[in-house]
């Protein structure tokens, strides 16, 4: 293709580490389709034939059923999918393949083969994460009332629901998709026409090809266009923020599915065995997803160093933009897959995790919270007193509800039999009924105004 001046083939070597088409035939059916709206331009503006575009056309559509059908051969010597194509073509329909390049470079063709592609994985990401939040709305409505122990610093900390915690997660996801929208909305201009660097001198239409590619406008600045990858540098580092919340989701069902916690299990579709040690049941499915989200930041920071130290406009250092994009892409919706399956298979134990929830003091804000409100007294008096009778039912190895009143008042003589309706783990629960709180009223309603949403 660019051989004319040079008398002697690439060495060996050099075709090694030139050819990247083991990385970008994956970008087949973008190529093929930015292909087959520049054709049409070019004859509707009079540049080509009708006949020579229609036969393109027609040629890049058998050449889509040749790769799909795993009849298309793929060869090291022609470097990349546009290689590939237009070499196919030629075989196809003849000297008409010639002029598809019109008006044309390797360079607009791979930025919008690339920004197709991210597109189409940002809109797979959030179909996937739409799945992924209504699998846990569907739980959190289901275990509305299911206690829990809260936990900062992995310390139990107050009562709260599973409905309440799997809520969080919807939370979060729905901000993912944002961010991939956001995305979306800046990558959705097309490069196309800006050809190697400076635009062309041929009469071109590229609102045209925008339009027919599902653009909302063409680039306004060739040198940016054919040399920016901030849209794909965007979408890893959505992908990265996304594989962050699996990967604490992961980390959870991993705990609670231990033996220490005991508070979900998994089942035979969603645990595996040792080879050693019949009694195991591992929830490796939330490992990998947690090992794969140090793939996701390495996709990221790769292609961040790639692109640092460029100047404008295209360098072949760009070649290593793929690799990253691709694989992030199928590890997101591979993640996303196992985390919905995950979050409808589990099975709460939520006797279990009642008890866990009710143990290690978990109200004792709550009965801060009662000396403040009933005895007017300043919170940070209360959180002193609450602390001493801790202490005082530790040393006694009772819990809070279990702690006599006359102990109680001997920290605090004011304090009343009434003080026992806060310290259930239950009841503590049931009283967070602030927009937001735990309080399994709360949750459903949560719950349900988030399916709702999702339906």
């Amino acid at each position: 293709m660019w051989g004319g001046q040079y008398a002697h083939p690439p060495a060996e070597i050099m075709t090694e580490i030139n050819a990247s088409i083991d990385v970008d035939k994956a970008l087949y059916a973008q190529d093929l389709a930015g292909s087959i709206a520049h054709a049409q331009m070019l004859a509707a503006q009079g540049i080509i034939t009708r006949a020579d575009a229609d036969a393109i056309t027609r040629g890049c559509e058998q050449i889509r059923r040749e790769i799909e059908d795993g009849a298309f051969i793929f060869t090291p010597a022609l470097e990349d999918i546009h290689m590939h194509v237009e070499s196919r073509l030629k075989e196809l329909i003849g000297e008409a393949a010639g002029r598809l390049h019109t008006a044309r470079s390797r360079n607009d063709q791979v930025a919008l083969d690339l920004r197709l592609y991210v597109r189409d994985a940002m809109d797979a990401a959030d179909a996937a994460l739409h799945g992924l939040q209504r699998a846990l709305a569907r739980r959190a409505e289901e275990h509305a009332g299911a206690l829990m122990p809260g936990f900062t610093h992995l310390q139990s900390a107050q009562p709260v629901t599973l409905g309440h915690h799997l809520l969080a997660y919807v939370e979060m996801l729905a901000r993912d998709r944002g961010r991939f929208a956001d995305a979306h909305a800046r990558l959705n201009e097309s490069p196309l026409g800006a050809a190697a660097l400076a635009g062309t001198s041929f009469p071109i239409d590229r609102e045209a090809t925008a339009s027919a590619l599902g653009f909302t406008q063409p680039m306004a600045n060739s040198l940016d266009a054919v040399s920016s990858r901030d849209f794909a540098l965007e979408f890893l580092s959505a992908a990265a923020v996304c594989a962050t919340h699996l990967s604490r989701l992961a980390e959870e069902f991993v705990l609670w599915s231990s033996s220490a916690f005991g508070f979900i299990r998994f089942s035979d579709g969603f645990s595996t065995g040792s080879s050693i040690m019949p009694q195991k049941r591992n929830p490796d499915a939330a490992e990998l997803v947690r090992g794969k989200t140090g793939r996701m930041f390495g996709n990221l920071i790769a292609l961040l160093t790639v692109m640092k130290g460029l100047p404008l406009a295209y360098n072949k250092d760009m070649q290593e933009d793929k690799e990253p994009v691709l694989d992030s892409a199928r590890t997101l919706l591979l993640a996303l897959g196992a985390m919905t399956g995950m979050a409808e298979d589990f099975s709460a134990q939520t006797e279990t995790m009642e008890q866990a929830a009710a143990s290690a003091y978990a109200t004792a804000t709550d009965l801060a919270d009662w000396l403040v409100r009933e005895l007017k007294m300043p919170f940070r008096e209360a959180h002193h007193i609450t602390a001493r009778i801790v202490k005082l039912a530790s040393g006694q190895g009772l819990g809070l509800h279990a702690l006599p009143l006359e102990a109680m008042q001997s920290v605090e003589p004011r304090i009343t039999e009434a003080v026992f309706g806060v310290l259930d783990a239950r009841k503590s629960a049931e009283s967070k009924t602030s927009f937001g709180g735990t309080a399994p009223a709360q949750v459903r309603a949560q719950a349900r105004a988030w399916r709702e949403k999702l339906a």
